[in-house]
């Protein structure tokens, strides 16, 4: 990877970790050396979270964390479950979800691996491999690419908030559940499952988590 990319790389677990809060100013040259690398790759990387909607520059000092409102998250909510839902069912009984049957199996495993560590950046690594791998078999570049960037906006708020409420092994069996009713065939279940799945995301009294609760696990 460029160096442009592995600090993009680092950014983006200290967003899951919570180690970045939303509503915070964090100056690109700090974490540079944080890092250990010079200020203008991290000052890029910076801005390509600003182009995803998940920081926003502050004039002479540096780039914050977007705070997502109780009317952005419910945004979010609808767009995701108006893509996501859907497509996960047009999966159902696939025989490229079939084929990969094996692969996804053992994604689900990872979910169960992390969840009883407590590994929120493996939960997360796992989380992302399993749902847009199996759109990815759609062949749609573009649908990928706008549910990647929806779930980018949420997850420093999603999985750490599934951590503080001790509901990442109960999430790590939806994952299973929801491949078992792909491999089944069984598009109605799959729609159900995912509508559940997505409940997070309108938790009401999550829009301002208290994220210095969680455990910051790496």
């Amino acid at each position: 990877m460029t160096l442009r990319e592995q600090a993009l790389a680092e950014l983006r677990t200290l967003l899951i970790a919570g180690e970045l809060k939303p509503g915070l100013i964090y100056s690109a040259t700090a974490i540079a050396t944080q890092f250990g690398v010079s200020h203008g790759p991290v000052r890029e990387a910076m801005l390509t979270l600003v182009n995803e909607g998940i920081m926003e520059p502050v004039r002479k000092q540096g780039f914050r964390v977007v705070a997502l409102s109780d009317a952005d998250r419910e945004n979010i909510a609808d767009l995701r479950t108006m893509l996501e839902v859907p497509s996960m069912a047009r999966l159902a009984g696939s025989p490229r979800v079939r084929a990969r049957a094996d692969d996804f199996a053992a994604i689900v495993e990872k979910f169960f691996v992390a969840a009883e560590a407590g590994d929120l950046i493996a939960f997360f690594a796992a989380d992302h491999e399993f749902h847009l791998g199996l759109l990815r078999l759609l062949d749609n570049p573009r649908l990928t690419d706008i549910v990647g960037t929806l779930r980018d906006q949420t997850r420093q708020y999603g999985i750490y908030e599934l951590a503080v409420r001790g509901e990442l092994v109960a999430t790590a069996q939806e994952h299973r559940d929801i491949l078992d009713a792909l491999l089944a065939g069984d598009a109605p279940a799959v729609e159900a499952l995912m509508h559940d799945h997505l409940r997070y995301l309108r938790w009401s009294g999550w829009s301002s988590p208290d994220l210095g609760a969680a455990p910051l696990v790496r």
